[in-house]
């Protein structure tokens, strides 16, 4: 269904939600196969594939500017075009905005020197290369409190030695190089580190349960890393509030994504319904089933109205950080809920990989974990209201 009449876009926007669509459709989802599932290598080779097939129908890198050879698209668009994109895991793969690349862009395009993006952003951008963010810690490490940041960058002539310990560093597997988030005494800092530098020593892939995704996982070690001091991505001591600054444009973007690919389980559950029977009556007649779907599509409704609001807000250039917080929280829980009725209406074809629905159901659960966890999200918001006191 277009979107365009309700939100007042322009007919190029639908032109160009209709150019993804056809791609999810017609590349991206064919070469969606079950054994996928935690193949990075496979998963890179079909991306070479896919950037291909997206530049050719002109939706490449939707989410940059045109200055840095993207499609310069505002906020609000990109809320139709990754809502879009994100109806298959591959598609925003191979458009090249698929975290963490995508946040990880954000970063290089607003503190990266010159020589920082002809050596990192650039490769990036052409889909040469995958990069991760090095953030969180094992116990009793960072997590969701960063202030537990226990891995250490100290000075020495001429650059920096990192020392410290990483996991569920998301798109290590392979990636070119990270973007470490390290403790230094002027406070916490970002590094740029290649994966060749002889002190990062990847460990392992971290297996979870979304394994259909570019990158994997990794746990990465840090033992005496040295640094040069063109490392540093930004100014010393400022590395928590560009953590910030990449957090909310990148948990928004990822609740389009996934309003995109719940929007597809959905779909697929009520065609499934509509053409099963059972005791004589098709399931779509039963009221039970009915109800299902009613009350997926009033939270579907909602998620895409807090997305909408967020988009108009940042577009603006106003504060987001208190409805992002909120939108996140809902869209995540609200989003598996919709994806859970999916594969109950499917039945046992729900919970098995003949279809996608329980591959998306899969996906979505650590949402309520990545970008904050739910309850750390409350907690602050409750928080900021209760010293404000701002009205409901």
């Amino acid at each position: 269904m277009s979107l365009a009449p309700i939100l007042g876009h322009s007919p190029e926007l639908e032109a160009l939600r209709l150019k993804v669509e056809r791609y999810v459709d017609e590349v991206a989802i064919p070469l969606e196969t079950p054994d996928l599932g935690y193949d990075v290598q496979a998963h890179d080779e079909r991306a070479v594939v896919l950037r291909a097939k997206a530049r050719e129908a002109g939706i490449y890198l939707p989410q940059l500017p045109v200055s840095h050879g993207g499609l310069g698209l505002n906020w609000k668009e990109r809320a139709v075009i990754l809502e879009e994109a994100g109806r298959s895991a591959l598609a925003p793969i191979g458009m090249n905005c698929a975290p963490p690349d995508q946040p990880n862009m954000i970063n290089l395009i607003d503190l990266g020197t010159p020589a920082q993006k002809a050596r990192y952003l650039e490769p990036l951008m052409a889909g040469q290369v995958r990069s991760c963010f090095a953030m969180t810690e094992p116990h009793p490490g960072a997590g969701s409190d960063p202030s537990m940041l226990r891995t250490f960058a100290r000075r020495r002539s001429g650059g920096w030695v990192i020392d410290g310990h990483k996991w569920f560093a998301s798109g290590a597997v392979g990636a070119a190089f990270a973007i470490v988030l390290a403790q230094t005494e002027e406070g916490a800092t970002l590094f740029l580190v290649d994966a060749d530098n002889p002190g990062y020593r990847f460990k392992r892939d971290v297996r979870s349960m979304d394994g259909f995704g570019g990158g994997g996982h990794g746990e990465l070690v840090f033992e005496s890393c040295e640094v040069a001091d063109d490392a540093v991505l930004g100014e010393v001591g400022k590395g928590f509030a560009y953590a910030q600054m990449r957090l909310e444009p990148a948990r928004i973007s990822h609740c389009m994504r996934f309003i995109g690919r719940t929007g597809r389980a959905l779909q697929i559950a009520q065609d499934y319904v509509n053409r099963r029977s059972s005791f004589g009556n098709p399931l779509s007649e039963l009221q039970q089933i009915q109800a299902m779907v009613a009350d997926s599509h009033i939270e579907m409704h909602a998620c895409r109205l807090m997305v909408w609001h967020v988009a108009a807000k940042m577009d603006l250039g106003e504060s987001v950080k208190h409805e992002s917080a909120m939108t996140k929280v809902f869209v995540s829980e609200a989003l598996y809920r919709i994806a859970d009725r999916a594969a109950q209406m499917m039945g046992a074809l729900g919970m098995s990989e003949d279809a996608p629905v329980s591959r998306i159901l899969r996906e979505l659960r650590p949402f309520r974990i990545y970008d904050g966890a739910s309850e750390l999200h409350r907690a602050t918001i409750a928080r900021r209201v209760l010293r404000s006191g701002q009205r409901p």
